[in-house]
């Protein structure tokens, strides 16, 4: 796999908290950061049909304008009641505001008095190089649906997700026991164990 020897990484997202985030799990590894919100790069289209496909999209879209490496995400929550919905269109149940309390009443909504509550956050990492080279990486969290929304802290459908083993919801976790087990931090070990130690 090919390695990431620079020093500055462009995260390929619009969202503060995700840059935050991604930002946190590989400050030990890369000395400078930017993000394609800072500099005024486009959002993507993201017309892929899985999350591998809409990683690549959005982190080569940025590596093409910007020039530099960089790393995009894609994550959602996949219900299995719901057939694995909203999965990649996990934001858009939010509306063009992205308004999570709408896209989270709609998840329980659709659940209605559905027994099976499980379900998995997953998030592909995608890292693109400029002269069109991508890798890939996949991390999960099983789980289930919680309701009512409990918890300020974390974003997107965190408030209605209660991990494996947890009797609390994503958001009612400490943003270091989150990243220690989340679908995230199961890709990001993978990215920097085959990209980012050289």
């Amino acid at each position: 796999m090919r390695q990431f020897d620079g020093d500055e990484l462009l995260i390929a997202t619009h969202n503060k908290g995700k840059a935050r985030e991604i930002s946190a799990l590989l400050a030990p590894y890369v000395s400078r950061f930017c993000t394609a919100d800072e500099l005024g790069l486009p959002e993507p289209e993201e017309t892929g049909a899985t999350f591998i496909e809409n990683a690549i999209l959005k982190a080569q879209a940025a590596a093409q304008v910007s020039g530099k490496v960089s790393l995009a995400d894609d994550s959602g929550l996949a219900v299995n009641a719901l057939g694995g919905d909203p999965g990649i269109y996990s934001a858009r149940w939010g509306g063009v505001d992205k308004d999570f309390n709408l896209a989270m009443r709609k998840v329980h909504d659709a659940l209605g008095r559905e027994e099976d509550r499980s379900a998995s956050f997953v998030c592909v990492l995608a890292l693109g190089w400029p002269d069109g080279h991508s890798e890939v990486f996949e991390g999960f969290v099983h789980g289930s649906i919680t309701w009512p929304m409990r918890g300020s802290h974390g974003f997107g459908y965190d408030p209605i997700f209660q991990a494996e083993g947890y009797d609390i919801s994503f958001a009612e976790m400490n943003p270091e026991e989150k990243q220690a087990i989340s679908h995230r931090a199961n890709a990001f070990k993978l990215l920097v164990e085959n990209c980012l130690k050289g």
